[in-house]
């Protein structure tokens, strides 16, 4: 007796794995490593030193005038679409009373892209920023701006 081998299914070979992804390296030279180690400062954005430049002003009015401990600072991108009525031309940051009902504490809002458009460099973008700051602190306070600090002339 003789055995016919009956043609089965056709036998797969394993499927070998896809080579991994090729990172750049051309020259044999290694990977691109970072342009800026984190200890230089041009490593932060510009919109971190921008928050930087806001919170030091603050925490500097803060040292002469201990109530501004309770105001909140934030940085936003540009100020809303709908100035109010009393606002002429552009809005550098707005001063928000506390709403005890709503547990939200008194706010100043800085808006980065009108205060930095208008500075030349940033030395003069730092004063630019305190100024807002002081102005905004001294309407919350019901004070002169030249009252909460003495050098904004």
């Amino acid at each position: 007796m003789t055995s016919s081998a009956q043609p089965g299914p056709p036998r797969r070979l394993p499927v070998p794995a896809p080579a991994p992804a090729r990172r750049r390296d051309r020259h044999g030279r290694g990977l691109r490593g970072p342009l800026l180690p984190p200890i230089l400062p041009a490593w932060r954005t510009r919109a971190e030193r921008f928050d930087e430049l806001v919170t030091s002003a603050a925490d500097d009015l803060a040292r002469d005038w201990p109530q501004i401990a309770r105001i909140q600072f934030a940085v936003e991108e540009v100020p809303p679409s709908d100035p109010a009525p009393w606002e002429r031309g552009a809005v550098l940051g707005r001063g928000f009373a506390a709403e005890p009902r709503a547990g939200l504490p008194a706010r100043v809002v800085v808006y980065r892209r009108p205060v930095a458009s208008r500075a030349a460099d940033e030395e003069e973008l730092a004063d630019l920023v305190r100024r807002v700051v002081v102005e905004q602190v001294a309407l919350m306070l019901g004070r002169r701006p030249e009252e909460i600090d003495p050098d904004i002339l």
